[in-house]
């Protein structure tokens, strides 16, 4: 498979070795500033593995002294991770103004964490010097050069972040590159440009990276936040501009929108840009890597990020279908496998044949090529689809409803007879929920009965009583998932109702579709297809 690639400038300059380009990770202290994240010390190392394993340069870890937790994470860090790829960063800032570097606490702590590379923020924005720190430009100055200057001396490799430098370089030039000049006499080994506020565009940052490189002589990163929708797009005009490191966080994770993502960051250099950047076969890992680290922090990865959602690389035109069943790359970019990604087909009302051709042969359904089949097939979800059903997320359904074309039946391992779920609402606030169900199975008629925490539950509960002694597999089963979408109708409460399920086994997972005129009729037809479908790919064969 061919693939658009190595396409930018450093194509013709692929790094020579692992410290020609950095790729610098802080989701650990920048992104664990996003709203909704809060780090254990735990969470903060396995994080730091999973980054580790990926192969970034550099984990920013957080700041020692300023947080205690960020203290406790260097001193298990340094006793309990061996790293492979990474070396560890502690952050924080230049010595307190009128003191010095060696006097103050907060550059002891800095040193006393272990970290073998430390980051200094420093103020490059003259009103921040004035107004925030509450110094002058000079102090400012001098308080860089002698921060840095007393850490390298210590034996430290310093970065050091320019706050609010694009902001800064806008009201007073001179001064925001004296910050970068100053701290590159001083010994640092990289000055990070930083978009504090994520207000720039990628041409304003490729003109000021430029200028600010050949007039300091500054090694140089970039730092952007994403407030403008650009921060992996900013991050890559600064490289196209000359800058060697890029500071990104896991899945964009940061404060107010957050920041650069890493993984489209990656992703791009190494295909798009041709340079190395990660160890071989690093970037294969990367969906499993971004998907890892969003479980951690306790947040449902984004479905329609570039090359890790699982969107990614999904189709749902039947004009798309048709050019894909011919050639991927008609309308891919990359081979999605080379991220770690897959592609995948979407059924729905804008299906065509070729939509459906790929998705049986997705699903392992074999179609043999029959167009009338094919043809039944999309009719019958266009019709589905029109009265409310929807198998773009309930693969399991339609894959039961083409192995009923397919075979000419639908598979059944059991016939309902009828059910009912009652809701008794007491005196007392309490609440009571109770389902029957009559079912044949096997030839035999069974009556069960099962109380839940809700109709739907006792429903399911019902129906594991009843069928449990038939298949025992059904044991396994157990509902992770549960939406429920009102959909457009002319009678108010009477208005159809669409319902999704999530099922696992414990290895897989699946998910079903139920469409009623009440929440509970759709609910059972959800319910079915997870048990029909769940003990179909345990290998029962169906008998009523």
């Amino acid at each position: 498979m061919t693939t658009t690639e190595a396409t930018g400038p450093a194509a013709q300059h692929p790094a020579d070795d692992a410290d020609s380009f950095h790729v610098f990770d802080t989701t650990l202290r920048d992104g664990a500033q996003r709203e909704g994240i809060n780090l254990t010390v735990a969470d903060k190392l396995a994080i730091a593995r999973h980054l580790d394993d990926f192969g970034v340069g550099f984990i920013e870890g957080g700041w020692p002294g300023a947080n205690p937790r960020d203290t406790e994470f260097f001193a298990r860090a340094r006793a309990e991770i061996d790293f492979k790829h990474a070396k560890l960063v502690a952050f924080g800032a230049t010595r307190r103004a009128g003191g010095s570097a060696a006097q103050d606490p907060q550059v002891r702590a800095l040193l006393e964490s272990g970290a073998p590379v430390i980051t200094l923020v420093a103020k490059s924005h003259d009103r921040h010097v004035e107004l925030a720190l509450r110094t002058t430009l000079e102090e400012n100055l001098e308080m860089v050069r002698d921060t840095v200057s007393h850490l390298v001396a210590q034996g430290r490799r310093v970065f050091v972040d320019c706050e609010h430098f694009f902001d800064g370089y806008r009201a007073n030039a001179e001064y925001a590159k004296s910050v970068v000049r100053t701290a590159h006499e001083a010994g640092a080994d990289v000055v990070i440009l930083c978009d504090t506020n994520g207000g720039m565009l990628p041409a304003q940052v490729t003109a000021v990276v430029a200028t600010v490189l050949a007039d300091t002589g500054a090694r140089l990163g970039i730092h952007a936040q994403d407030d403008t929708g650009c921060a992996v797009a900013n991050t890559l005009a600064a490289v196209d501009a000359g800058a060697t490191h890029v500071q990104c966080t896991a899945n964009g994770y940061g404060e107010r929108v957050g920041n650069a993502n890493l993984f489209p960051v990656v992703a791009a250099l190494e295909i798009k840009y041709g340079r190395r950047v990660l160890p071989e076969g690093a970037l294969a890992e990367m969906t499993r890597i971004s998907h890892a680290i969003a479980e951690v922090v306790n947040l449902t990865p984004s479905t329609h990020q570039p090359y890790v959602g699982v969107s990614a690389f999904a189709h749902k035109a039947g004009l798309h279908a048709s050019a894909i069943k011919v050639d991927p790359d008609l309308y891919q970019h990359i081979d999605p496998e080379r991220v770690g990604n897959t592609m995948r087909m979407l059924v729905s009302d804008m299906a065509g044949r070729a939509s459906i051709e790929l998705k049986g042969k997705e699903l392992g359904v074999d179609l043999g090529g029959d167009r009338a089949l094919v043809s039944r097939v999309v009719e019958r979800v266009k019709e589905r689809e029109l009265s409310g059903y929807t198998y773009e997320a309930a693969d399991a359904s339609f894959e039961l409803l083409l192995r009923a074309e397919v075979e000419g039946r639908a598979r059944k391992y059991f016939r309902t007879e009828s059910w009912r779920a009652i809701v008794e609402d007491r005196p007392d606030g309490t609440h009571a929920n109770e389902a029957t169900v009559k079912l044949w199975a096997k030839g035999e008629r069974i009556v069960a009965t099962a109380e839940g925490n809700g109709p739907v539950n006792a429903l399911d509960r019902a129906l594991r009583v009843a069928l449990e002694r038939f298949y025992p597999q059904l044991a396994k089963f157990e509902l992770v998932d549960y939406k429920v979408r009102i959909l457009e109708g002319k009678h108010g409460t009477e208005s159809t109702t669409r319902v999704l399920i999530a099922t696992t086994d414990g290895t897989r997972e699946w998910s079903t579709v139920g469409v009623a005129p009440n929440v509970i009729s759709a609910s059972w037809q959800a319910l079915e297809d997870a048990f029909t479908y769940g003990l179909l790919h345990a290998g029962v064969e169906p008998a009523e």
